[in-house]
Formats: structure tokens, C-alpha cells, sequence
């Protein structure tokens, strides 16, 4: 890697001053050129439903292409738990360096300071902003906003909208993303793919998209691309992540030339429920912030039957509560995950698969009583209950780390643009923000202050210099050749004729990932 290609661009002064002093050098495009300039974003989540909606109102011409058939259902709509913001709101000490310090230590000081500032700082202006579009955070009984507490923090930083968070934040996006593409400032691609970026003379010049209704092969060109397609986490087969979540649009643009940084680093979720069988093609989440009020616990001793209830006090171990008595059981994600899974390997399961641990309400249903629970957390219950048939006001939960999100992504630098120029990474999809190991509830964060409040300023210092440029088109050998190569591709794979499901090969794969890439890790194992 040469120092030409990995120019970081972190601007100069004291870490709280770099975004403002950005903001106050950085190229500006006249708001009667922006209409000029067409900008592709490729995923329609909470970063690409920002992104998207917030430079069409700035006045640039946008295209959205999801693979769904509603924006509304990209994945961003399965986050439970919260959102972070340095609000202060509780008056317990919380401030936007206090949220920085909490990301760059939980993410294990991996993660780039600058962009972790500025991330810290924007958290202030998205919970007005998600305000202002109506999403219906929960409030206390004043009317104030309310918040809660999350794992790796000992702060109440945490908004939230019952189990139902990143739904409703989705929905106050999109609702921006619909009215753009009603005033015609948008131009919606549904049920299309990305299977490949062009590059021209360096430059990304556009995408290539495979229609997967018809089948058609089509490209598309622009000034700049935005990639916010999200994480890899499917690459375990069995993840928190929808079935349809890939990775394609950033392999094909790291096949390309994009660096990708950081793959290592997968987060493994510690509240999921446990594997039932061995035909399961997924793992449901149970949100974090059940760790708010829930105790997380297994017996004493190896190989106890005896149901839950019966289990007395003095022959449970709350290992959380033990180990890391500071944090209780709201310890970071990845020091709770490797904690559940020594619990499990030493013989105390729970559950038929031997395969959970157990988190328990019991204690706050006393304290606080069933109905105030209901209140929280009803909606996380109703699902759990559903999923496996047992009460979880009379049981405890039985709950195992999954793979969950990928802090791993493109190479971006404090632009969002990756290594290709023109060619721009936001949320989940790129690496910059959360180091070795995600902080719950920063997810939606990034998602959002990526698309509403960084990509809209830093995209155009990359744009003014463009004015009056001619751009390649469809036209171009690059485009042509693209298509011919994407259409050869998918001829392959029905010219095998083989007798097993891509699916089949996937989970093959998903276990080898699990076994020797997940919570513990060996030389032996990777060689």
C-alpha cells in the first residue's frame, strides 16, 4: 500500500475542532449547478434513505436502487434497542467527548479518532432531526424525551422506540426519501442489484445492475456512487441478518480496486435466541437493551437439570454481574459474547441443546412490576414467545451470541470515499467508525449522521472540481465491457447444472467461518 492511495484527510487541529474546521474550508457547489451533477446510491437503508433524500433536497440529481421491492425493508428496520446521542438529557454526566471516549474504547482505540469525533458531535442534531419527522421515541411521563442504558456505557445515552427503534427511524427516512421522489428529484430503483462498478481512468463512473424480476443487464452512470449496502455478517450462514443481505456491492467494488480494511472484525451478538436445529437458516435477535432490567445467569455447576425456578439463589452464577461488576450485565458485546460462550463450553447450558444461557427477568417483574415491563420490552417478549413457545414473564430467556454486524468494511477516509475516487461508502459499509467492536445502539447512529449530516458536506469537495466536465456514459467500452462480463458470469452459473442449492454450499462455508473465525480464534485453526 503506498502512502499516495491511504491519504486519510483528517483535517488539522484539536480532535473537538477538525469537523468545523472541514466545514469551513471545504469546496462549496453552487445550489443552482447541484442539478448538474447526478449522484447513484446504491442501498436504501438508514444511511443510503438519508443520504439520498437529504442531497436531493440539497439539489443534486439522485438515483436509489434497492433489490427489494420497498425501501422500507432494508434491514436498518430489524434494530431494536436505541440510538446514542450525547444529549444529556438525564443530567448524568454524558457530553459528546464522553460518547467519543465510550466509542474508542469500546471499539479496543481500533477506530480512526477524527471520524469517531465528528460522529459523536452530529449525534446532537439526529435526535432533533428524527424528532422534527415524527419518529415516536418513547418519552417519560412529563413528555420528555426518555432514554436508557446500553452495553459498554454507564450513561443513559440511549433514545428508543419500545422494541421498534430502527423501524421507526426507517420510517421517518423513507418518508423524506418518498417526498424527494415525489417532487421528481429522485429516481427509484426497485428490485435491481448491483453486480458491478465501472471504473474509467481511475474514476468510479458508475454501476452495473442485474433486474431481478426480468433479468435484465443495465448501466447506469453518474459523477459520484455511494455504496451503503451494509455489512457482511451472512457470511456465517447463521446471523441476525436477513437472508437477503449480502455483500456483493462492496466485493465487486473491492474486486475493482476498493481497499477493504479490517474483515477480522465481525461482532458476535451476545443476546440472540440459540440455535434450534441444524435446518434453521437464520438467528433471531432479542435486543440489547433487555439486558437493561434482565439478569444474565447459568447454574453453579455442570450438567444441573433442574428447571430454572428451582434452582436456588446461592447455585446460579451471575457471571456478569461477577466478572465485570462495574458494567453488571450491560458489559460491552464482545467481552459478554466470549463470556457466554465459557459458560456454555464448561457444561452449563441451558435449554434442550444445552446450548444458552439463561437471561431473568424475575427480578425486575418484582421490583417493577409486570405491567411497567410490558411497557418496555412487550413486543421483544411477544416475538420471543412466538418463536419458541415458552412465557418469558414466568421463564427466563434462553439466549446465545450470533453473528450480528461487521465493523470491518471499505477503506474510507474522512470524506467517505473509498481508495476508487467518485466511489463513497456509508454506514455499515465502510470501517471507519467503531474499531475492533461495535457500542450498541451506535449502529443507527453512524447510519444516520453518515447520511444526513456528512456525505451531503464532504461529497462536494469532490464534485465542485467537476464542474462543466464531461463524464463517461453507458456508452462508453468500460460500461459494454462490464455488461458483457456480468452477463457471461450468471450464463456460468446456470451452464452448471449442479444438483445443490447455493444455499447448501453457504452454510458448508457458514460453519468453517463460525468454527474458526467467530468468538475464538487459533493459529492452528486459520491455517
Amino acid at each position: 500500500m503506498s502512502d499516495s492511495i491511504l491519504q486519510s484527510k483528517v483535517p488539522g487541529g484539536g480532535i473537538a475542532d477538525k469537523w468545523d474546521n472541514y466545514k469551513a474550508d471545504m469546496k462549496l457547489v453552487n445550489p443552482n449547478n447541484k442539478r448538474k451533477f447526478k449522484v447513484i446510491v446504491v442501498g436504501s437503508g438508514l444511511a443510503g434513505a438519508s443520504a439520498a433524500a437529504t442531497m436531493a433536497e440539497l439539489g443534486y440529481d439522485v438515483e436509489v436502487f434497492t433489490f427489494h421491492d420497498s425501501p422500507r425493508r432494508a434491514h436498518s428496520i430489524a434494530a431494536q434497542g436505541g440510538i446514542n446521542a450525547a444529549k444529556n438529557y438525564r443530567g448524568d454526566g454524558d457530553s459528546v467527548h464522553r460518547l467519543f471516549y465510550d466509542t474508542i474504547k469500546g471499539g479496543d482505540f481500533r477506530s480512526r479518532e477524527g471520524n469517531v469525533h465528528r460522529l459523536a458531535q452530529v449525534s446532537l442534531n439526529i435526535i432533533d432531526q428524527m424528532v422534527a419527522q415524527g419518529v415516536p421515541f418513547a418519552r417519560e411521563y412529563g413528555g420528555l424525551l426518555d432514554t436508557r442504558s446500553f452495553g459498554g456505557s454507564q450513561l443513559q445515552r440511549t433514545f428508543y422506540a419500545r422494541g421498534q427503534t430502527g423501524q421507526q427511524l426507517l420510517l421517518g427516512a423513507y418518508q423524506q426519501l418518498a417526498r424527494q421522489i415525489g417532487l421528481g428529484t429522485v429516481k427509484l430503483w426497485n428490485r435491481v442489484e448491483l453486480v458491478d462498478t465501472v471504473t474509467v481512468d481511475g474514476r468510479c463512473a458508475g454501476i452495473v445492475t442485474r433486474d431481478l424480476v426480468t433479468g435484465e443487464v443495465r448501466s447506469h452512470a453518474a459523477h459520484a456512487t455511494v455504496l451503503c449496502t451494509g455489512g457482511y455478517g451472512n457470511a456465517f450462514f447463521l446471523s441476525t441478518n436477513a437472508m437477503n443481505c449480502n455483500v456483493t456491492a462492496a466485493w465487486r467494488a473491492h474486486r475493482k480496486g476498493a481497499y477493504f480494511a479490517n474483515p477480522c472484525y465481525t461482532q458476535i451478538h451476545p443476546t440472540c435466541i440459540p440455535q434450534a436445529d441444524d435446518t434453521q437458516s437464520k438467528l433471531t435477535l432479542m435486543s440489547e437493551s433487555l439486558r437493561n432490567d434482565g439478569r444474565v445467569w447459568v447454574p453453579l455447576n455442570a450438567g444441573d437439570e433442574r428447571p430454572a425456578a428451582q434452582i436456588p439463589e446461592a447455585e446460579r452464577d451471575y457471571y456478569l454481574e461477577r466478572l465485570y461488576p462495574s458494567f453488571g450485565n450491560l458489559a460491552p458485546r464482545d467481552i459478554s459474547s466470549r463470556a457466554a460462550k465459557r459458560a456454555v463450553d464448561s457444561g452449563r447450558g441451558v435449554g434442550p441443546l444445552k446450548n444458552g444461557v439463561n437471561l431473568d427477568f424475575a427480578d425486575a417483574i418484582g421490583r417493577l412490576g409486570a405491567d411497567v415491563v410490558k411497557e418496555r420490552y412487550g413486543n421483544l417478549f411477544e416475538m420471543y414467545e412466538r418463536i419458541t413457545g415458552e412465557n418469558p414473564y414466568a421463564e427466563p430467556m434462553r439466549i446465545y451470541p450470533a453473528s450480528h454486524y461487521t465493523m470491518g468494511g471499505l477503506w474510507v477516509d474522512y470524506e467517505l470515499m473509498t481508495t476508487i475516487p467518485g466511489l463513497y461508502a456509508a454506514g455499515e459499509a465502510n470501517f471507519s467508525d467503531h474499531g475492533a467492536n461495535r457500542l450498541g445502539a451506535s449502529a443507527l447512529m453512524q447510519g444516520l449522521a453518515d447520511g444526513y449530516f456528512v456525505l451531503p458536506y464532504t461529497i462536494g469537495n469532490y464534485l465542485a472540481p467537476m464542474l462543466g466536465k464531461a463524464i463517461p456514459g453507458v456508452d462508453h467500452p468500460e460500461f459494454q465491457a462490464a455488461e458483457q462480463a456480468v452477463r457471461q458470469r450468471y450464463q456460468g452459473f446456470l451452464d452448471v447444472r449442479g444438483t445443490r442449492s447455493p444455499d447448501y454450499f453457504h452454510r458448508q462455508l457458514g460453519q468453517i467461518i463460525w468454527d474458526y473465525c467467530g468468538m475464538e480464534r487459533t493459529e492452528q485453526g486459520l491455517e
